[in-house]
């Protein structure tokens, strides 16, 4: 991801998928309603570290940092593709 905007449209995608409502993951974690949906529909300048860590959480995600253009292992580039 490069964006702050493309990163938004990931955890949307991902609560989504997991069936969360985006008013309780909201409350669970501590972020006002109107600032999720903005950061969701990439309508935000900046979204602090805290409440990205906070936002993970909920959704059981954890960050993972790598080398720009770093590739996988074979079974990482499967698991992306859902083979």
């Amino acid at each position: 991801m490069d964006t702050l905007q493309e990163l938004g449209q990931a955890i949307a995608t991902k609560r989504r998928a997991l069936g969360f409502k985006q008013s309780a993951v909201a409350v669970q974690s501590g972020i006002a309603a109107e600032t999720l949906s903005r950061f969701e529909q990439g309508r935000v300048s900046e979204f602090g570290a805290r409440k990205l860590m906070a936002l993970l959480s909920v959704l059981g995600m954890e960050i993972e940092f790598r080398e720009r253009g770093a590739r996988g292992s074979l079974d990482e580039l499967r698991k992306e593709r859902g083979e």
